[in-house]
């Protein structure tokens, strides 16, 4: 995908996702118009952090970007599902547990630590407990077959390189839910704001997806900021067993603030890069 269309594409995900809370805003009222536009933020800047992976996983099996967009597009539609499963899985736990949240706050402050001090990524995606499950499953072959996720070779089913960063990629979005969706209960859940705000914020993820493919390197700061994020939504599920609330705009205006100054950072970061060399 073009840089241009990829953008127009993103712009188009980005401006429905404001409609629908505008929709949200006269239908269901102020309170839950932000709740939804937590939930978004979190999720989109969360989804950059796996976007880069994501970038790693491509790079590390060499795919060029033609046959990129097949994996992204069925990954989206297996995260929709996932995510249906996960929210609805910890709403009830949420519901009938409640202090499972102070629980959800202490995972996300580790998570955001380890994320924070984490070095630039060098793992060997070939080696990856998904890689090795799916190849005592189909033997995998070593060259592609154009856009096709499995093969016939001597009558036997082989799966291709294709369908197995699929498998990677999937596996890599369950572990990110196991962040993403705790993060997005320190603002609300209602199910229905959880999943929606996770849905638009997921149907953007294969335009934002090229356009970092682009630009990362002018983002080097953002993992930090997602890092603190999710650390800051960590503290606010955490204090809740001190009976203190970290009230919504609040949240929202913190969530915002750290997102805008590392994509800041990063820039300034670049710039300084570019005439360095």
């Amino acid at each position: 995908m073009e840089t241009k269309k990829a953008l127009k594409t993103l712009l188009f995900w980005v401006g429905l996702a404001i409609a629908f809370n505008i929709g949200i805003y006269i239908f269901m009222g102020r309170d839950h118009a932000l709740e939804f536009f937590g939930g978004y933020i979190i999720e989109q800047s969360l989804s950059l952090d796996n976007l880069f992976v994501f970038l790693l996983i491509f790079e590390g099996f060499a795919i060029q970007p033609q046959y990129q967009k097949r994996v992204l597009s069925y990954g989206i539609l297996g995260a929709i599902i996932l995510r249906l499963i996960f929210i609805v899985l910890g709403v009830a736990i949420v519901s009938k547990f409640h202090w499972i949240l102070y629980v959800f706050g202490i995972i996300l402050i580790l998570s955001g630590v380890k994320m924070f001090f984490k070095k630039e990524d060098n793992t060997n995606y070939k080696n990856s407990i998904f890689f090795r499950g799916l190849k005592k499953v189909f033997p995998v072959t070593d060259e592609l077959f154009g856009e096709k996720f499995f093969v016939r070779k001597n009558r036997i089913l082989h799966a291709t390189p294709l369908f197995a960063i699929l498998v990677i990629v999937e596996g890599s979005d369950i572990l990110f839910a196991i962040d993403s969706i705790p993060a997005i209960f320190s603002i609300t859940t209602n199910p229905f704001l959880v999943y929606t705000s996770n849905i638009f914020a997921i149907l953007g993820l294969r335009a934002m997806y090229f356009l970092l493919q682009k630009l990362h390197n002018k983002f080097q700061y953002v993992k930090y900021g997602v890092a603190l994020i999710l650390v800051f939504t960590g503290i606010k599920l955490a204090v809740l067993f001190f009976h203190f609330e970290i009230s919504l705009p609040v949240s929202l205006a913190v969530i915002f603030l750290i997102l805008i100054l590392s994509i800041i950072f990063s820039m300034i970061k670049s710039r300084n890069n570019s005439s360095d060399n």
